[in-house]
């Protein structure tokens, strides 16, 4: 089986040693994402507007890799608070309203950045 790394400009450049994305035959394996806008390289304010981004970075990435949110099978939520849990449960339900991945949700110490919340996701590559 052979292994593309997975790239774009449309969601934040990787800050490590370690790529935005992996597709591996017909499933791509994203790093996890954080609520910072591609275009400035800021965080956005508050667990709304970063949950909103985090959703937007990974369908880039998922665009890049000829994917789509609606071929994701499974998410872990990085939460720095659980208490937002239900903020980002309503607006993740609306990005995977028809046939929603499986999903873990955990609380962390803390994240990259000062980040609210992070997600990971694995997907189908239709075709691939």
């Amino acid at each position: 089986m052979k292994r593309e790394i997975i790239a774009t400009k449309s969601a934040p450049a990787a800050i490590g040693p370690y790529a935005q994305a992996n597709r591996a035959g017909v499933f791509l394996f994203t790093a996890g994402q954080i609520g910072l806008d591609p275009a400035t390289g800021t965080m956005q304010s508050g667990i709304e507007n970063q949950t909103r981004q985090v959703l937007a970075n990974l369908q880039a990435i998922l665009q890049a890799a000829g994917s789509d949110l609606s071929q994701v099978v499974k998410t872990t939520i990085f939460l720095a608070d659980l208490a937002d849990f239900a903020t980002v449960n309503r607006i993740y339900g609306g990005a995977f309203h028809d046939a929603p991945p499986a999903r873990s949700t955990v609380q962390v110490a803390a994240l990259p950045a000062g980040a609210l919340l992070e997600i990971d996701a694995i997907a189908i590559v239709p075709g691939a």
